[in-house]
């Protein structure tokens, strides 16, 4: 259907939920809140990390960029590696370069990072180009992301691009770009979130985005 397929990292390609709620409640502990159950901090995955601090916790920007320097003292050494590729991912994956299409990751995570993560999952070599935010956080929005990839590869076809990812940022970033979308709802993101966001489609997991994509 497309030829270029932009994927999300967290709660799409990987469940990363112990390694960013442990790094969350790491920073958190640093301002006095102890939140002891890890469900309670879910809603930080997959948004941009500051946004998260400052709607969830009413932390002022500045407040919020220390700690996302405090997140990144526990995600750099432990949180990284806290984290699990989805059951047959690297199959679909294999799949979708099988048949020509050309993979990316879009992901707001910093792209540093995102590189290390999918290095040590070993499923870098699918993809073409991985695109995130830098490590000062100023790419942070998924629209920006999608453009910088965009821009750096090349592509100025937008109806050749479809954006695959689990919360209503993807959409929102998707549509901002001009860019079809597909929610998926085995991460973080719900169908009402998903649809109120403007999705094109919905799946409910990978068996339904490959018979999407075929």
């Amino acid at each position: 259907m497309k030829q270029h397929l932009f994927f999300d990292l967290d709660g799409t390609l990987s469940d990363p939920m112990l390694g960013i709620t442990h790094s969350v409640q790491h920073a958190l502990k640093k301002y006095g809140i102890t939140v002891d159950n890890l469900q309670q901090l879910c809603p930080f995955i997959g948004p941009p990390l500051q946004d998260s601090f400052q709607d969830f916790y009413g932390f002022s920007k500045e407040e919020a960029d220390q700690a996302c320097e405090y997140y990144n003292e526990y995600f750099l050494t432990k949180g990284l590696y806290e984290n699990t590729l989805y059951p047959g991912m690297k199959e679909f994956l294999q799949l979708q370069a099988d048949k020509g299409k050309t993979l990316y990751v879009a992901t707001s995570k910093p792209e540093q990072l995102a590189r290390q993560i999918l290095e040590y999952f070993d499923i870098d070599s699918y993809f073409h180009y991985i695109g995130g935010d830098t490590m000062q956080r100023t790419r942070s929005a998924k629209a920006k992301v999608i453009r910088y990839i965009m821009e750096a590869n090349g592509l100025t076809d937008p109806s050749a691009i479809l954006m695959i990812g689990d919360r209503k940022h993807d959409i929102i970033g998707a549509k901002e770009v001009g860019i079809q979308s597909v929610g998926v709802l085995y991460g973080y993101g719900d169908r009402k979130e998903l649809t109120q966001a403007g999705a094109d489609y919905i799946v409910e997991d990978l068996e339904e985005l490959e018979a999407l994509l075929a």
